[in-house]
């Protein structure tokens, strides 16, 4: 069976997605929803710089709404939760970065459009999302009386090429107060405490843990030549952000992001570590182990980041499950395994 699939926005995760969906043997793009009207009505293929891909883009969401589709990739670069509640409402499946990795009480109102539209909402990414809940969960298969749970994140924002987002949203080269203040602790914290949610669900932790939330920052003690120029001495050059599940006073399940413009001339004096730029996953228990990835953070000059490029094929890789799946919001405790397909030159021939 071959799905139906609409591109909710072409930002570094939509021209991924794209991507994604033209390799994919079981998906054809049918739609692509743009912001801005110098990109409206354009052939996708050729808005991304590449062949015609006979799609032309819209800024209309309604007609996308009514257009005959399965499955909407939506990943804006801010979510609008009356417009995913309008795509449910239309029939189509939607699966997302922007939240609903694990449903609270105030997405009722979305679990129940789902569930009457017989349609599936699924959030689902790299962090949060994949590394920050899929696999501590599927981790700590191989462990028994699990006291602690880890996922953390190691990066080198030099090589992040967003210098309007480093520098408003996450407030590299403002002073520390002005960065504590800035909205990317509360941006974060949304996706990753479901996360923390979801892994206290799915190992049997007491629900009713605390979540307690930090966020430390080391600045510049000389220059530092950044994504969005020299970072000033006494200006923020790291951050680290940190989300634990506590109970009785103990945490068990903690997520953490360590950002740095490198390792040098920092205060204090932080590093990456000897194993360099990676995500970790940790379980400790009856046995405890670790688990490390590399290949996300970092890529060529030029290229999207491989961590962008995970995050939109985690997304594409899903659909044929959540259009299979029951109605509802679903998460990664009620979807089977999912799995990438194979390249063309050694998959199955029908």
């Amino acid at each position: 069976m071959t799905y139906r699939v609409v591109q909710w926005a072409t930002g570094g995760v939509g021209k991924s997605a794209i991507a994604a969906i033209a390799r994919h043997p079981e998906l054809e793009l049918v739609g692509c929803w743009v912001h801005s009207a110098d990109k409206d009505g354009r052939d996708v293929g050729e808005l991304l710089g590449g062949e015609p891909m006979g799609v032309v883009t819209t800024t209309d969401a309604e007609a996308l709404c009514e257009l005959d589709a399965d499955c909407v990739v939506y990943s804006p670069l801010l979510p609008d939760k009356q417009q995913v509640l309008a795509l449910l409402r239309s029939g189509k499946n939607v699966v997302t970065p922007m939240g609903w990795f694990r449903p609270t009480d105030r997405d009722a109102d979305l679990a129940l459009a789902a569930r009457e539209a017989g349609v599936t909402l699924h959030g689902t990414g790299i962090g949060p999302g994949g590394i920050t809940d899929l696999f501590p969960l599927a981790l700590s298969v191989m462990t028994s009386a699990v006291t602690f749970v880890r996922a953390e994140e190691f990066s080198d924002m030099r090589d992040y090429e967003a210098p309007d987002v480093l520098r408003h949203i996450m407030r590299f080269g403002a002073t520390p107060e002005h960065a504590r203040s800035g909205p990317m602790l509360k941006i974060l914290g949304g996706g990753f405490i479901q996360s923390l949610r979801l892994i206290l669900d799915g190992m049997g932790f007491d629900t009713d843990a605390e979540i307690v939330t930090t966020h430390e920052v080391a600045v510049a003690t000389a220059g530092i030549d950044s994504p969005i120029g020299i970072i000033e001495p006494g200006t923020v050059a790291a951050q680290r952000f940190q989300w634990d599940a506590v109970i009785g006073g103990v945490s068990v399940a903690r997520i953490a992001v360590n950002w740095l413009m490198g390792e040098e001339n920092l205060d204090p004096p932080w590093t990456l570590g000897s194993a360099g730029e990676r995500y970790e996953v940790a379980v400790e228990g009856s046995p405890s182990a670790l688990m490390t990835f590399t290949g996300f953070n970092s890529g060529a000059p030029g290229e999207t980041t491989p961590g962008i490029v995970a995050t939109a094929n985690h997304l594409v890789n899903s659909i044929p499950y959540v259009c299979r799946a029951e109605p509802g919001i679903e998460t990664y405790l009620d979807l089977p395994l999912m799995t990438g397909r194979a390249h063309p030159d050694f998959a199955t021939r029908k």
